[in-house]
């Protein structure tokens, strides 16, 4: 045994473990032909720097490919960089650089960064997304989509900011007003690039069953609820009531004075509940009476200012302008109801037209309450004989009651009953329809994937020949002036007719950028293939078996990369059909945030503790410490790799992100909890360190300290298969204290014990593995070295420790041998010193004793 085992310096040891793995080229992927398993975190935008709250989602995919590995999977674990869009486009304008050179020595500095934390990525495989090898394939595909009918051009309502003559993305547009611009945002309908994904709703939900068990449940439901399938009529409202000016107008005219209002509705079960009908502020009718009305047209450009998130709407104040129109009920002619325009309609849902029932949906109550119209219910619970509506809407199950044909009924049979009765009277019909929008893909910007189109004043719409893709962006831009450089490029944007040989244009818009992570997972296939796609190496790659990222990516981007993928395989180009078989959402990195006396933001490394309290150490002044949120650069709350490197160490930083809390849950950083990450390094390490390979021992010994190594093996082992790492490392830990303090056992039992040891840390904490598997004298590289295998009967627990109930509530526990009888089990619970106390504590004695094995004891007292 070393006399004075020496100190693990990870500054040493780490950059010396990560040159062996370079100078081996051991995560470069290799198809041997054994089982595949694709690991794959979402790739990352290149901002400049990467924090310990990026490094969490990583890292965590790291475990699950070394585990893997070790397993004798063929590994494929790449990494590449999601790099166009609007920040770097900022960036140029307010630094006045160029997109392209920001955004590559972004790339470069955050490739260091990643390094820095001993991933096994297969670097060789890297792309960005704004390299023109990576979009010119994507072009490819979009002309194939195109050319199958899933690609076309419409008018579409947009955010336009006036000033920066730009559409803004719904995050972009803050009360109303654009983010950079502060200027009124303007809804606008433009000419646009739209992907048909609706073409695929009804594949899209039928395929998030195939998921289950395999991805989250909440963002299965988030999907299904984003497509937002629903199931109801279609009904016409008869106009018999319109404003004068439009009395005479044509009897042609589309829905103006003549033509039934239609509406959808999902509750057609409430329909003698309907006190208004409401239309959306750019419905036909509603900007027919504009024409008109001062006050018609005031209201327009009142909803044109706010932002086109459903989100935006529902937060906002109703509001709302009566039409002057009145239309007959479809179940009873005598009754009429006022048409209003309301800013919570939207025109992309439905007909852009609903009926409201105040009572039982509380968006048209409060409505109703503000411009005191009816409030009529018409559901009831099933136990009460009326209800009473307040200001709060009632929407649950129950009766249907004051609708005639339909009392008695519940909610179900009311729909269907009520469906018939609309179809049989001509004044509507049974449909399902969903709240998906077909995906625009036009941005009104430089930094993104061109679009291959070119526009012929003869030809109409022409695709760019397959030889001339890439379509590349032009360097020699310029953004002094707002609005999309592309638009006023001298010459890039002039080009010939492919198919008549005249003047011509290109299309200016550029494609939104989750096109581009639409596919980047078939791509990493083959990064290298001639084709977009690589369909050999993409059957033998795809699907994706563990996909790790962000919640906050749970509708958009996983909905448009199973969508491509669905229309990728139709093309021929694919053949799966779901991208990611399983998906696992990381909570984050959370920090405190502090701020100096003046309001400004300050880093952790800017502040310290002094006699109980956070203060500026600049200054030496108290700071504001503000909430424990994730680590943002914006509020400096950050830790970067390189800190952690400098201090404790990348394995200190890897184990304490993976260690303090189920991995779906945030994390909060702190100085403490990475401190003691590090303390058990340096004792893993002193257990290698301190490793007597001659040292005699008692077989006893051996064959227990051989048990509780096959004991952790296989606690580890369940931790890391079932992503519940911070239950493997609390194992690991204990294995390790229990190695600190196993006396008696010999060198070769402990070599044994340690080299298990050596593989099971080496997920979480590499570097100080391979340091380790090499100080116990092990050959090669612990990375591929085999992940140890359990024996069943060596990890079982000979006892079990069953938890006492009296009367439902535990009271105790005692430990017993695993398998005990039952007499012996009611023995020894009813000896426990904490029941008897209990007992004659209450008074009471026992008077029923049940006994499950090797689970729990439950007494019954009284």
């Amino acid at each position: 045994m070393s006399a004075s085992p020496t100190r693990y310096d990870p500054k040493t040891a780490e950059p010396r473990q990560q040159a062996r793995w370079a100078d081996a080229n051991a995560f470069v992927t290799k198809d041997t032909g054994r089982k595949k398993y694709y690991v794959l975190e979402m790739f990352p935008y290149p901002s400049g720097n990467i924090h310990m709250g990026h490094a969490r989602n990583y890292v965590m995919g790291d475990v699950v490919a070394r585990h893997k590995r070790a397993q004798g999977y063929d590994v494929l674990h790449p990494m590449g960089w999601d790099a166009f869009g609007m920040p770097a486009e900022n960036a140029a304008m307010e630094r006045g650089i160029h997109p392209k050179g920001w955004t590559y020595d972004n790339i470069a500095n955050m490739r260091a960064q990643l390094k820095l934390l001993g991933l096994s990525l297969d670097w060789s495989r890297e792309f960005a997304t704004c390299d023109p090898e990576y979009y010119g394939k994507q072009q490819a595909w979009f002309l194939e989509l195109y050319r199958r009918g899933l690609v076309y051009r419409r008018d579409g309502v947009v955010n336009w900011d006036p000033v920066d003559n730009t559409v803004l993305a719904n995050e972009q547009v803050i009360d109303g007003r654009g983010w950079r611009s502060g200027a009124l945002v303007e809804k606008r309908k433009l000419n646009q690039w739209f992907l048909r994904i609706t073409d695929y709703a009804d594949d899209l939900i039928d395929g998030l069953q195939t998921l289950e068990g395999r991805w989250p449940d909440k963002v299965r439901l988030m999907q299904e609820n984003w497509i937002g399938k629903s199931k109801g009529a279609t009904l016409w409202w008869d106009v018999v009531e319109v404003p004068e000016a439009l009395a005479g107008g044509p009897a042609d005219g589309p829905n103006h004075a003549h033509d039934p209002i239609e509406v959808y509705t999902t509750r057609p079960d409430t329909l003698f509940g309907a006190s208004f009908i409401a239309l959306a502020p750019d419905h036909p009718l509603t900007k027919a009476i504009a024409e008109h009305r001062p006050d018609v047209a005031d209201f327009i450009k009142i909803c044109a200012q706010t932002g086109t998130s459903e989100a935006d709407i529902e937060k906002a104040e109703k509001l709302g302008v009566d039409l002057g129109v009145r239309v007959q009920h479809p179940f009873d002619p005598a009754q009429t109801l006022p048409v209003w325009s309301a800013n919570f309609v939207l025109s992309t849902y439905g007909s852009g037209a609903i009926f409201g029932c105040p009572a039982h949906d509380q968006r048209d109550l409060d409505f109703a309450r503000k411009y005191d119209l009816p409030v009529t219910p018409v559901v009831k619970p099933d136990d009460a004989d009326t209800i009473e509506v307040g200001n709060e809407a009632y929407t649950g199950p129950g009766r249907i009651f004051n609708s005639r044909f339909l009392d008695g009924m519940d909610v179900e049979a009311a729909k269907a009953a009520a469906i018939a009765k609309i179809e049989a009277l001509g004044q509507g019909k049974g449909a399902t329809i969903y709240r998906l929008r077909d995906w625009g893909v036009s941005r009104q910007r430089y930094w993104g994937c061109p679009i291959p189109i070119v526009h012929c004043a003869s030809c109409g719409v022409v695709e760019v020949p397959a030889d001339q893709l890439p379509v590349i962006l032009p360097d020699d831009v310029t953004f002094d002036v707002p609005g999309n450089p592309l638009d006023r490029h001298p010459t890039w944007k002039h080009v010939k007719c492919p198919s008549c040989g005249a003047d011509a244009v290109r299309e200016t818009d550029t494609l939104d950028t989750f096109v581009d992570s639409s596919w980047y997972f078939a791509r990493f296939t083959d990064p290298n293939a001639d084709a977009p796609i690589n369909k050999d190496a993409a059957d033998r790659w795809l699907a994706v078996d563990q996909y790790i990222g962000g919640v906050e990516h749970a509708v958009l981007h996983l909905l448009y990369a199973r969508f491509i993928t669905r229309a990728l395989s139709d093309a021929g180009m694919l053949s799966v059909k779901e991208p990611f078989a399983g998906l696992f959402t990381q909570g984050m990195v959370v920090h405190e945030t502090y701020k100096s006396q003046n309001g400004n933001w300050l880093a952790p490394d800017q502040v310290e503790k002094r006699d109980g309290k956070w203060v500026d150490i600049e200054l030496g002044q108290p700071v504001i410490v503000g909430d424990v949120e994730k680590m943002s650069k914006s509020k400096k709350n950050v830790v970067a790799p390189q800190e952690i490197l400098e201090t404790h160490g990348v394995d200190a930083g890897r184990l304490f992100v993976l260690s303090d809390s189920p991995p779906e849950r945030d994390v909060q950083w702190t100085p403490g909890g990475v401190e003691g990450a590090s303390r058990f390094v340096q004792r893993v390490w002193t257990l290698f360190d301190s490793h007597d390979a001659a040292a005699a021992g008692d077989p006893a010994r051996d064959a227990a300290l051989l048990k509780e190594t096959h004991k952790a093996i296989k606690a580890v082992s369940e931790g890391v298969e079932g992503f519940r790492f911070n239950s493997a490392i609390a194992k690991l830990y204990a294995f390790v204290a229990t190695l600190r303090d196993f006396g008696g056992a010999s060198g070769a039992a402990r070599k044994e014990a340690l080299s298990a040891l050596a593989r099971l840390v080496a997920p979480f904490t590499p570097h100080v593995a391979e340091e380790g598997w090499s100080r116990i004298g092990e050959a090669g590289m612990v990375l591929d070295a085999p992940w140890p295998v359990y024996d069943p009967s060596l990890a079982a627990d000979d006892e079990v420790v069953l938890p006492i109930q009296i009367n439902g509530k535990r009271r105790g526990e005692i430990t017993m041998p695993r398998g005990a009888d039952a007499k012996a089990v009611e023995a020894e619970a009813l000896a426990n010193p904490a029941v008897v106390a209990y007992l004659d504590a209450n008074s009471q004695s026992i008077r029923k004793v049940i006994v499950v094995p090797d689970r729990i004891v439950n007494l019954v007292a009284g």
